[in-house]
């Protein structure tokens, strides 16, 4: 076995170090003397290894392997051991079939539910999505086989993803865009990132040094491997310059030459090429397999785990006057073809060739019987297929109605232009409900739906991509065999004119502008204290938790939560506690709220567990741009704690003491009420040793005067006739 090291790298011929550079038949990198190729897959929700002998691009024709859940449904089970353990299963598929590196997850914060790709993505919220992916890294490299966590950075939509420019300002980005990658990289240490296609403030993701080496490496620390994601290298040279070492899937020879002629030239140094062939050496010596033989593995028992990861994800939305669970008498109406053809994955990487897919029709329990209803390749209502599922409706106790968005609607690619159904499924639900009244929609769907008709249906179930068990774990969930506990991980809007980027969305072929900032999803909706369908972290369960006694303890460097919460209802149930934080102190705008810690309880009727959080600084900060650091300010925070973001169960107010003033550096332009109302005991001490405290006393005391004189700055107080004197003395005494 060779020794890789920089001496090894330099030993290799210029053309083999330019050749290390770029991908080789489509999912390898290249092979050198000493060091054999090392092949990589998609893997988000399942192994999309290709059969490269037959057709290495072609996203069907792939490996048998089980398909689990989206993202978009695993991060509603807001549960980092069951990511760890899917992880775990990713691990020991990809060991088996030979693969070193695994390319997810895919950690992009859910900005517009017409993104084309949310269904690979966890959540609006970047602390949900960054714990999910940390669990989810840590699960699958314990097993020995890297990931590429996927797409850096704010990669938020699928149309012109090529070249339009994501435009962030600078706090909204390291908040909302750049947290989770933050955390992943820090607490997971991923074997690889791959960058995004789109550009960033204007420049290519892959050509961006402030991106790729500046804060990735610099600031964050991290020491593998950047790729690009499948045709993201606009020009090589720049990229290798900028911090990109892996270009994918490569353009063959020219990718070689490029590379060759610059080093040549003088147009990039050597070292430079050295610095990312070592790289991509370090990444195949650490994660690189044998692939003499595959191995096998128990595809039953993934199998299994798939369907008790959708059971602990799955959500049920609405359930009035217990429609739900189903009893065994009632005869049942299976109604829709997404009951016989599930949508159970996503399109593009996130494909998979199931192992097992078992459908909803064919988990459906005997005394159910199925009307199609509509087709899945139209949008058209069909007059015998309605007939038929009316009728079906109109004798039968109990309707289960299987709605959602054919897969032509959403995928990789490109975005929706809505998120209502088609017309058939709408059109036929209206009929159906107007036959009978007890009618549970399942909702199969990659991301937001808008639900016109929520209001006159008693249930509601979302399982959105729920995997090849997808059949098994919806009747598991709709016959009471298992509690439902998913929580939502992102917002579902009354309409899609509700969302903050309605009408800007994809509107500008080549910009896009973040106008909306730091309000993203549940931070825009309770802005604006707008209603929503269902707000975020919301989901309902066969039984009822009540929670008590909160108590708040600030130590030296964190702050110690705990509550007790307990089971109510008649039935064993796991609740989803959440724990938000408000900032009533930073001088800068703030949410109404955000979510901070959160962790899953599993109590037995009658039982109590007292759960106990620890916020680090961090959870208190936002990020100053003109100290270009994280800062948590003294002051007043709250601390909220509840079943959802809207539903929220304990609070309490509490003063930090273990960040920085939040009134900064006293200057000239400070003004005078900030600094009669600073509690810092220096800034009192300075005001009453030079006189300016008797000063302003009887000044701020009076409401007009003092109502003006507070929006003055120091600067100005001759103005108000205080001596220059008495001001340079206060200025002294607070530097």
């Amino acid at each position: 076995m060779v020794k890789i090291d920089l001496k090894f790298v330099e030993g290799l011929t210029l053309e083999e170090r330019a050749s290390l550079v770029s991908g080789k038949d489509f999912w390898f990198t290249a092979k050198v003397p000493g060091v054999d190729r090392m092949m990589m897959s998609d893997g988000p929700s399942g192994l999309r290894k290709q059969d490269i002998d037959v057709a290495p691009s072609d996203v069907n024709n792939s490996v048998d392997a089980v398909c689990f859940p989206s993202s978009a449904l695993t991060a509603s089970s807001f549960d980092d051991d069951m990511l760890f353990k899917l992880g775990h299963h990713l691990g020991v598929a990809a060991n088996a079939e030979k693969l070193g590196l695994l390319l997810g997850p895919g950690v992009n914060i859910k900005r517009s539910p017409l993104a084309g790709r949310n269904f690979e993505y966890f959540s609006e919220d970047p602390l949900l999505a960054g714990r999910m992916g940390t669990a989810y890294v840590k699960g699958v490299q314990e097993e020995g086989v890297g990931v590429s966590v996927k797409h850096f950075a704010a990669n938020n939509r699928e149309d012109q993803r090529f070249t339009s420019s994501s435009n962030i300002d600078e706090r909204t980005l390291r908040e909302i865009y750049l947290a989770q990658f933050e955390r992943i990289v820090k607490e997971a240490h991923p074997a690889t990132l791959m960058c995004s296609y789109n550009r960033l403030n204007g420049t290519l993701n892959s050509q961006n040094q402030r991106l790729l080496t500046e804060i990735l490496r610099n600031e964050w620390g991290f020491e593998g491997l950047v790729m690009s994601d499948w045709g993201a290298v606009a020009d090589h040279v720049a990229a290798i310059k900028a911090g990109l070492d892996l270009e994918m899937p490569g353009k063959g020879q020219a990718s070689v030459d490029e590379i060759v002629a610059a080093v040549k030239d003088g147009r990039l140094q050597e070292s430079t090429l050295n610095r990312s062939a070592l790289r991509i050496l370090k990444v195949v010596e650490k994660w690189g397999k044998d692939v003499t033989k595959k191995e096998s593995y128990d595809k039953e028992e993934q199998h299994e785990f798939a369907r008790k990861m959708a059971d602990d994800s799955i959500v049920l939305l609405k359930n009035d006057d217990q429609q739900l669970p189903l009893n065994d008498h009632d005869s049942l109406a299976i109604i829709g073809e997404l009951a016989a053809k599930p949508r159970f994955e996503g399109g593009g990487s996130s494909h998979v060739n199931a192992h097992h897919v078992v459908t909803p029709l064919d988990a459906a329990p005997a005394n159910a019987s199925y009307a199609a209803g509509y087709s899945l390749s139209e949008t058209k209502p069909d007059e015998k297929l309605t007939e038929e599922a009316v009728q079906l409706a109109k004798q039968s106790n109990r309707v289960i109605f299987f709605a959602g968005f054919p897969e032509q609607m959403e995928t990789e690619g490109f975005d929706k232009k809505t998120i209502s159904l088609p017309a058939n499924q709408n059109e036929l639900l209206d009929q159906v409900v107007s036959v009978n009244p007890n009618v549970t929609v399942v909702l199969e769907n990659g991301s937001v739906v808008e639900m016109s008709w929520a209001d006159r249906v008693p249930a509601i179930v979302e399982t959105y991509l729920a995997g090849e068990a997808v059949g098994e774990a919806t009747w598991d969930i709709l016959t009471g065999k298992v509690n439902p506990s998913g929580k939502l991980s992102e917002s579902f809007p009354l309409r899609l004119q509700d969302n903050p980027t309605y009408g800007t969305f994809g509107k500008d072929h080549d910009e896009e502008d973040y106008r909306e900032g730091i309000f993203v999803g549940y931070r825009y909706y309770d802005l604006h204290d707008m209603p929503v369908r269902f707000p975020f972290g919301h989901g309902l369960s066969y039984t009822t938790f009540d929670y008590s006694d909160l108590q708040v303890n600030e130590g030296s460097d964190n702050v110690e939560v705990s509550f007790t919460v307990t089971n109510s209802g008649t039935v064993a149930g796991k609740e989803v506690t959440q724990l938000y934080v408000a900032n009533h102190v930073s001088r800068v705008a703030m949410p109404v709220k955000e979510l901070r810690d959160f962790a899953k309880v599993e109590l037995q009727p009658g039982e109590s567990k007292e759960v106990s959080l620890t916020l680090s600084r961090r959870a208190f900060s936002y990020y100053n741009v003109k100290k270009q650091q994280w800062e948590a300010d003294n002051g007043e925070y709250e601390l909220m704690v509840g079943s959802s973001s809207r539903d929220i169960r304990l609070s309490t107010k509490f003063e930090l003491t273990i960040g920085v003033n939040p009134l900064g550096e006293i200057t000239d332009d400070t003004y005078i009420g900030d600094v009669w109302n600073d509690q810092d005991p220096q800034v009192q001490s300075a005001l009453k040793e030079s006189g300016l405290y008797d000063v302003l006393k009887p000044m701020m005391a009076d409401e007009q005067w003092g109502a003006i004189s507070a929006n003055m700055p120091l600067r100005s107080l001759a103005a108000t006739g205080v001596e220059e004197e008495t001001r340079e003395k206060f200025m002294k005494l607070v530097k």
